[in-house]
């Protein structure tokens, strides 16, 4: 019995950030459904699991990147890059729309690949890196584009974005199977621990022999992936694209692993957390929406609650210390 309570409490601690979360989200359902009739819905419900899969993809760039003592600010640059140029091939130059999609995928992986080589073989912040490759990739989109929305995109890529399996998006679906991926990631591979590892600490990573700019670039490369994956969502979900799209949709996934207990000093967290922040920050929004809370006031309310939720990581973090 002695046995059963230790690893329930040591459960408890190891996951507090995390069962923090979940209650909150579970409270905030609960008073959303009483003061929204319309919110408890199983057709809203749905709605904010589809409206969440952008962010719910770019969240899971960020724990990569968080837990490993990073930062990635470009990940709604790389989404608008990778698919603005993957609608001005298939739509304006003809491409086919599997080689679109083929397309989309490189350039993101091109793109954090960009990032990963300057953090770890120049060593350069990556708050640094990112905010200035966010800017060129931005404006590489706009340029791409002639800074116009393209529209018409072939069912083989509206299919991610738009088809449904019964009453269940096939978005949601993939972002869930992509959660799954990454906890194993996690969990179960070398380049899961040694995550954790140099987010905790990078110089006895150094020294114990693990290849830190190597796993470093690949970590950043990850990213860019999944950003293209988002930006064919996304691309789907609109039947189509521009240099626009994705535009903030960093501050809502940094926000996201935050509230989710990712710790911003690196090192701590897990996937299943994020994956709660995600919801917590749908509902949030799609809360104020039903209430009519105008979108200024939700900027203020979405600031606010990052900075409860890193102000929470460092008393936390001062406690332990």
């Amino acid at each position: 019995m002695k046995i059963k309570n230790d690893k329930v409490n040591t459960f408890i601690h190891n996951n507090s950030s995390q069962l923090t979360a979940g209650a909150g989200l579970l409270i905030m359902i609960l008073i959303l459904s009483i003061v929204s009739e319309n919110f408890f819905s199983a057709k809203n419900l749905i709605n904010i699991c589809l409206q969440a899969s952008v962010i719910g993809v770019l969240a899971i760039c960020e724990t990569f990147v968080i837990i490993s003592g990073g930062i990635d600010l470009s990940v709604g640059a790389i989404v608008a890059l990778s698919s603005a140029m993957m609608g001005e091939l298939v739509v304006n130059r003809g491409l086919n729309g599997a080689l679109g999609i083929l397309a989309c995928l490189l350039i993101g992986c091109l793109c954090g690949l960009i990032n990963g080589l300057l953090i770890s073989l120049l060593d350069m912040p990556p708050f640094v890196v990112t905010l200035g490759t966010m800017t060129i990739f931005r404006g590489l989109a706009y340029e791409w584009t002639n800074a116009q929305a393209i529209y018409g995109l072939p069912d083989s890529i509206n299919f991610l974005g738009q088809k449904y399996i019964g009453i269940i998006p096939i978005a949601v679906i993939t972002v869930f199977l992509l959660y799954l991926i990454s906890w194993f990631i996690f969990k179960h591979t070398k380049f899961g621990l040694y995550t954790y590892s140099i987010g905790g600490n990078v110089v006895a990573s150094r020294l114990s022999g693990i290849k830190v700019k190597m796993i470093k670039c690949g970590i950043y490369t990850l990213s860019g992936v999944l950003c293209a994956i988002a930006g064919i969502i996304i691309a789907g979900r609109m039947n189509g694209t521009s240099g626009l799209v994705a535009s903030g949709y960093e501050t809502d996934a940094i926000a996201a692993a935050a509230i989710g207990g990712i710790s911003m000093a690196g090192g701590k967290g897990n996937i299943w957390g994020t994956l709660i922040g995600v919801l917590v920050m749908q509902c949030i929004r799609n809360g104020m929406n039903l209430l009519g809370v105008s979108s200024y006031l939700q900027m203020v309310v979405i600031g606010s609650v990052i900075i409860i939720a890193v102000a929470m990581d460092c008393i936390r973090r001062l406690r332990q210390s």
